[in-house]
């Protein structure tokens, strides 16, 4: 059976399911939730807040009067509190184990071994939000993600969180982004690999990765510079430096699409 078909129960090894602690993650203890603050973010009994690390549920504005409410984020505060208020849960870490707003960074499972992350993704009331320093269980959750999609639930039923088009890039700027398109130019220059989605990278759609990052490709499932011609979807914040442009910091990111 793969991930993807694992509902409940989930079978346990010393307290964390099988597939977590395959995957490198390490026990943080459990605590009882008291508070939810949005759907991907929730209060512990002893005061930790904890964000659940690898995805990203819709936003709520949270007092700040420079973010606006996105759709069905009431819905995923919602099942999140359905799922954990008032319950015991199980913390596990990967890397990095804090934020800058000093939010423990977890995967949360509950008493019965439900993975919280998975159920919301598997909902469709969450994306996938990873970085380079916590990437445990992030293919299992694109797989949960994919799945959500193609069934339309959740945000994506909702054109808001609609994957883009590589035309569409101007218009998302300042935006967390799913984007598809063919790569018509792969090239590395002083050491950073280039993925061009255009014939004018001064104005076209172009994904960036630095020298840092480049050394995480080289033991992924493909080489960046071979992806000349290839469909793929890419995952990140857009912004514009000459043309849109994602930066790209783990393989993660990039999801290698049929032909």
């Amino acid at each position: 059976m793969r991930l993807s078909e694992i509902v409940l129960p989930v079978l346990l090894i010393a307290g964390i399911p099988a597939f977590a602690a395959a995957d490198g993650l390490v026990a943080g203890g459990t605590a009882r939730v008291i508070d939810i603050v949005d759907g991907d973010t929730l209060v512990l009994e002893d005061g930790r807040k904890v964000r659940l690390v690898g995805i990203q549920a819709p936003k709520l504005p949270l007092g700040r009067p420079y973010v606006a409410i996105q759709p069905l984020a009431d819905d995923a505060r919602a099942a999140l509190a359905e799922l954990t208020l008032g319950r015991t849960v199980r913390l596990s870490f990967g890397t990095r184990r804090i934020d800058r707003y000093n939010r423990r960074l977890a995967h949360l499972h509950d008493e019965n071994g439900r993975w919280i992350q998975g159920d919301l993704l598997r909902r469709g009331l969450a994306r996938v939000y990873s970085f380079r320093d916590n990437r445990s269980l992030v293919a299992d959750m694109l797989t949960l993600e994919r799945e959500a999609r193609r069934a339309d639930r959740g945000i994506w039923s909702h054109a808001f969180y609609r994957v883009r088009s590589v035309a569409e890039t101007p218009r998302h700027l300042d935006s967390f982004q799913l984007v598809e398109g063919r790569v018509l130019a792969a090239a590395e220059v002083r050491g950073r690999t280039y993925l061009n989605f255009g014939e004018d990278w001064r104005t076209d759609f172009t994904v960036t990765v630095s020298p840092r990052d480049r050394r995480r490709f080289r033991r992924a499932p493909f080489d960046l510079l071979t992806l000349e011609s290839r469909r793929v979807r890419v995952r990140g914040w857009l912004y514009r430096r000459n043309g849109p442009m994602m930066d790209v910091t783990h393989p993660e990111q990039i999801e290698l699409l049929s032909p």
